[in-house]
């Protein structure tokens, strides 16, 4: 998509960090990172969400996180790090091209776990839970 930053960015028109890349996917340092080291895991052809990467460019996508999770945390002395897709607007997905991000985390970071974004969790009962895990297995269908 030619509006699109991250395809901008495969294509070259726009300057990278680039970490990792292969046929698939591309992995660049984020320009407004959230910590040191802050990668974020694009696949090269343009899907907004993550449902929407086939399964072997999902598989790509993947195993780029996987192998590079580890390095990113070594290479800033991390002890951790907070990998996340921001799938869709309301979820905070800013650019509309699927990607994973790769945070450093640090004892004294003040940042909190992904449990802390939501407020009021959902009490639902064992009918409700049921009905959600057949609408899901019915999706897939």
């Amino acid at each position: 998509m030619d509006d699109c930053i991250f395809c901008q960015i495969v294509d070259g028109e726009i300057p990278s960090r680039t970490v990792y890349e292969d046929d698939t996917v591309l992995a660049f340092l984020d320009a407004n990172p959230l910590a040191r080291g802050h990668t974020l895991v694009i696949p090269k052809a343009h899907h907004e969400r993550v449902g929407e990467m086939p399964s072997d460019v999902a598989a790509a996508v993947f195993a780029a996180v996987n192998d590079l999770t580890p390095a990113v945390e070594a290479a800033v002395d991390a002890p951790g790090t907070t990998v996340a897709f921001n799938n869709g607007e309301a979820a905070g997905q800013e650019v509309p091209h699927a990607h994973c991000h790769i945070v450093p985390r640090f004892e004294s970071d003040g940042g909190r776990p992904i449990h802390s974004l939501f407020g009021d969790r959902p009490d639902l009962s064992d009918a409700e839970l049921d009905d959600v895990e057949a609408a899901i297995e019915a999706e897939r269908d």
